[in-house]
C-alpha cells in the first residue's frame, strides 16, 4: 500500500452464542458497515468482571470494515450486541492483496484509490 494510510480495520467481537454472531454479522454486511464476517468458535474466554475472574464459551466475529466506517459499526454493534460491556477492538489492516482491498472498498461503500 504506497505510503498511504491504513483505510481497512479487522475488529473483533465475542458473542454468548453462535445465533446471536449471526444475526449481527447479517446486519453489519446488509448496511454495509463491513464487506465481510467470518464467525469463529466456540472459543473459551477468561476474564475479570465485577472484580470476580469468570469464564464463559464465546463466539467470535472477524469483521473486515472501511476505517471511516468504524464509527458506525462499533454504534450498531453496541445496538445490537447483548453485552452491557462488549468487546470491540479494531486493528489495522495494513497490507492485503489489491483485488481483496478493492472488494473491501467496494462492500462498504468506499471509493476505491485504485487508478
Amino acid at each position: 500500500m504506497s505510503g498511504q494510510q491504513e483505510s481497512f480495520l479487522q475488529v473483533f467481537v465475542t458473542f454468548p452464542d453462535r445465533e446471536s454472531a449471526a444475526r449481527v454479522a447479517q446486519a453489519l454486511v446488509e448496511e454495509a458497515l463491513a464487506g465481510c464476517v467470518q464467525i469463529v468458535g466456540p472459543v473459551h474466554s477468561v476474564y475479570r468482571w465485577e472484580g470476580k475472574i469468570e469464564s464463559a464459551d464465546e463466539w467470535l466475529c472477524l469483521i473486515k470494515t472501511a476505517t471511516s466506517r468504524y464509527a458506525q459499526l462499533e454504534q450498531r454493534i453496541r445496538q445490537l450486541h447483548s453485552y452491557q460491556v462488549p468487546e470491540i477492538i479494531a486493528v489495522p489492516i495494513s497490507a492485503g492483496s489489491s483485488d481483496y482491498l478493492k472488494w473491501l472498498s467496494a462492500a462498504t461503500g468506499e471509493k476505491s484509490s485504485a487508478p
